[in-house]
């Protein structure tokens, strides 16, 4: 069995290597990332997947048998600066993919993942939001993530391609950049702890979201790519909702640091769902996954990492 996972270097990708190798060390594992740096075991290319000739010779080359797609420009509040950018780099990559495996003539099990982003602000009687809510992006990044789940059931339906469309709600754990809340607040704590000022500085806490973390995600995706439904969508969520200010409120519990919060608007973002919770029936109907690792368990396995980051090299955290 050959693996391919796109984006293998990144937050999620480095998760899933890790849950296969351990899982199903039978199977080879290759990856495509933007650097040279792979981890033990994973047969790496360095590639843009909006290079087409290069996608093309990599997916002939390799053959595999299941594929990962996890490469995207993730980041929403970079989306809104950079739209272009998130729009070319999140479409043209699956593009490339899926037509490279019409070329060479193979027809892979393909998990997309897209995002529970794609439904945008619901009002709470449409909570919680299942697969046939209607879409309604409000980035670019999730127009970005509605277009890559649509053109990916558009394969499914007209090239025969066994593709499942996952929609995973919010993620986090341990390696999460801190461009994201969890990660950009645990090591403002942990600087706090090292001497820091006792100030923890955020955006919006009124925001509700389901988080899942990441190890229970990635699960879900292995879930998908052996017993999913082709061509059907599948939410990836909790169904337990928490806002910015839960986060606060536990990371306040794991440390002996008493600090005060400042609210900087320019953290922010343009337009925000008020509360968002997701629907994962589908899912666990189909494969029987759970969640498994608590809210508090992942927040505190967060800070544990940026703890262990500042006792080998203070100047990286």
């Amino acid at each position: 069995m050959r693996i391919l996972i796109t984006g293998v270097n990144g937050f999620v990708g480095r998760h899933l290597a890790t849950h296969l190798q351990r899982e199903r060390p039978q199977q080879r594992l290759f990856g495509t990332a933007l650097e040279d740096d792979w981890a033990p075991g994973i047969a790496g290319r360095q590639l843009d997947l909006c290079d087409e000739a290069s996608t093309h010779q990599l997916i002939d080359e390799i053959k595999p048998n299941v594929i990962y797609h996890l490469a995207a420009q993730a980041f929403v509040p970079r989306s809104f600066e950079y739209p272009w950018e998130t729009l070319e780099n999140n479409i043209r990559a699956q593009l490339n993919i899926l037509e490279a495996c019409l070329s060479a003539g193979i027809q892979p099990r393909i998990v997309i993942v897209s995002s529970g982003e794609i439904y945008g602000a619901v009002s709470p009687s449409e909570l919680p939001i299942a697969e046939t809510a209607a879409l309604r992006p409000n980035s670019p990044y999730s127009v970005s993530k509605v277009t890559q789940d649509l053109l990916a059931y558009q394969y499914f339906v007209a090239s025969g391609l066994p593709i499942l469309r996952a929609r995973p709600f919010n993620h986090f754990g341990p390696g999460q950049n801190t461009r994201f809340m969890a990660a950009d607040f645990a090591r403002q704590v942990v600087r706090m702890e090292c001497g820091a000022a006792p100030i923890l500085q955020v955006g919006n806490l009124e925001t509700r979201r389901d988080f899942t973390d990441v190890r229970d995600i990635v699960r879900a995706y292995v879930c998908l790519a052996e017993q999913g439904e082709a061509g059907e969508a599948y939410n990836i969520a909790s169904g337990v909702s928490h806002s910015g200010g839960d986060v606060v409120r536990v990371l306040q519990e794991l440390t002996a640091v008493r600090f005060r919060v400042a609210v900087q608007r320019e953290r922010f973002r343009p337009s925000d769902a008020p509360a968002i919770l997701g629907d994962a029936s589908r899912l666990r109907s189909t494969t029987g996954w759970e969640p498994q690792i608590p809210f508090r368990q992942s927040l505190h396995d967060i800070l544990q990492q940026f703890r262990e980051e500042m006792a080998q090299d203070p100047a990286s955290v």
